[in-house]
């Protein structure tokens, strides 16, 4: 896949089911529910995880502010086909930083892509995610998708994270 631009938030919510009630009044493309092991290795600049799922398998590195609400985020992702051996060789040259285990459900709408997240450890998240694929879209146009979105769902700037899944501690 290459290179790819995206802006996107994520939040922390109590639930997720009237969230996710309330996208699909918008008829979203569901793509499944995906049980997500996403390793991060230790790296001078930026993050680099490896994600296992029965439905998404992609070692990505991407770059990306610490700020809350929508942020960029510079992506370069390598999909590939599963194989333990990768993840071998990246952890004894690297070091393991984290491991995230999550249960997401993946719908979009257009461009844009939603996660319900249950995390092991650390709770319930709303993540959406702007996305562009081929140069078509500037960010402003992909910040404003995710302001739209977070409005949509009646977030607040209290709702936000920073950072990963990786950052935070356990619950």
């Amino acid at each position: 896949m290459g290179s790819v631009k995206n802006v996107e938030f994520k939040a922390r919510v109590p639930e997720i089911e009237s969230y996710e009630q309330k996208l699909l009044s918008l008829y979203p493309e569901f793509k499944g529910l995906d049980h997500q092991v996403d390793t991060y290795f230790n790296v001078p600049h930026g993050r680099l995880k490896l994600r296992e799922g029965n439905i998404e398998n992609a070692l990505i590195q991407y770059n990306r502010e610490n700020i809350a609400g929508a942020k960029q985020s510079d992506v370069i992702l390598y999909q590939h086909q599963p194989d333990p051996a990768l993840k071998t060789i990246l952890a004894l040259q690297l070091g393991i930083k984290q491991v995230v285990d999550k249960k997401r459900k993946i719908y979009f709408v257009d461009n844009v892509k939603f996660h319900f997240d249950v995390v092991e450890g650390l709770g319930t998240f709303l993540e959406v995610e702007a996305i562009d694929h081929t140069g078509e879209f500037t960010s402003e146009y992909l910040r404003s998708q995710c302001d739209y979105y977070k409005d949509f769902f009646g977030l607040n700037e209290a709702d936000m994270l920073e950072g990963s899944y990786s950052d935070m501690p356990a619950l």
